[in-house]
């Protein structure tokens, strides 16, 4: 069985965690996940406190398996969220969007596993200094918000800077990825696009059939000029976008306007015009719609296969 530190760790069976992804990672994805043996993530994304405390509450009523919130430091209620997570009695977090370091004291001393998103080496070195149990390396395959570097020149150098734990993320959607993620040295992996699919997942159904009908060549990259790029898959919204970027009449403050709540239209409303439906480049892979705990086990079983099968190449 593919075991590694961060399992021990945050006691779960498999290295694998569920990503934070805002209108979309919510109490009955996050405990469908975590009663698989993987660890589910609840995004606080822009929300406020309560709507935060009702989705932890939710979900210890689905699992009692460890459970994890993603906290996006760029939220204007990032401050009441923090407090939450404490009060709740949450044992994982994860950060992204910023480093945490204003949080960090009283999340450790509540005993709070702390693993950022990073996506350079000296980002990930500072927060091992400031007491993260594991940093999360998330290359630019993946969907969302990006950063620039791909996943597999990321991984190893951030996996040969710090001694914490390092989980793989961005262009991971099955068993080989969970391979090759393990032999670039990272002890577990993050994913999300296939988890879009899940049952158990509640987005909109446009949504998941968007994902399905995907190929290789589905996403696209906008939002450069604002300094802010996100993957997504091509559509009318994006293609429209991304026109507006490469418009100098247009200012940026009208092409802000123009994506504010693409991503709630998406998920919640399916909505094929105004939506922005946020994947990775795996999108094209995912192909099912299943349960979380078989994409997980299918998962894992392909790794150990491809593992195994690896070691009886060298002569």
């Amino acid at each position: 069985m593919i075991k590694s530190r961060i399992c021990d760790l945050i006691n779960i069976k498999y290295p694998i965690f569920q990503g934070g992804m805002a209108w979309v990672s919510e109490a009955c994805l996050a405990s469908a996940v975590s009663n698989a043996g993987g660890l589910g993530i609840i995004s606080a994304m822009n929300a406020d406190a309560e709507y935060l405390r009702k989705e932890i509450r939710k979900c210890k009523e689905m699992t009692n398996n460890p459970f994890g919130v993603n906290i996006m430091l760029m939220s204007p209620f990032v401050d009441e969220v923090a407090q939450v997570i404490i009060d709740e009695g949450i044992k994982v977090v994860t950060t992204g969007a910023g480093i945490p370091g204003k949080y960090m004291p009283q999340w450790l001393n509540a005993g709070i596993k702390v693993i950022p998103v990073i996506s350079s080496t000296l980002l990930a070195q500072k927060l091992e200094k400031m007491g993260a149990s594991a940093v999360i390396a998330e290359g630019c395959e993946s969907g969302g918000h990006i950063s620039e570097a791909c996943s597999l020149p990321l991984i190893p150098q951030i996996c040969d800077s710090v001694s914490i734990p390092v989980i793989a993320a961005g262009g991971i959607a099955d068993g080989r990825g969970l391979a090759a993620a393990l032999m670039l040295g990272a002890e577990g992996v993050q994913c999300g696009t296939c988890f879009l699919v899940a049952e158990e997942c509640q987005i909109h159904p446009n949504y998941k059939n968007n994902i399905l009908k995907a190929t290789d060549s589905s996403t696209i990259i906008t939002g450069k000029r604002l300094g802010h790029p996100v993957r997504a898959l091509k559509s009318k919204f994006t293609r429209q976008f991304a026109a507006m970027e490469t418009d100098e009449s247009i200012s940026s403050d009208s092409i802000l306007q123009f994506g504010s709540g693409a991503l709630r239209k998406a998920s919640q409303e399916g909505n094929e015009t105004e939506g922005s439906f946020m994947a990775g480049q795996v999108a094209g892979m995912v192909k099912e719609i299943q349960p979380a705990k078989i994409i997980i086990e299918n998962m894992v079983c392909q790794a150990e296969q491809l593992l195994k099968y690896s070691s009886t190449k060298i002569k």
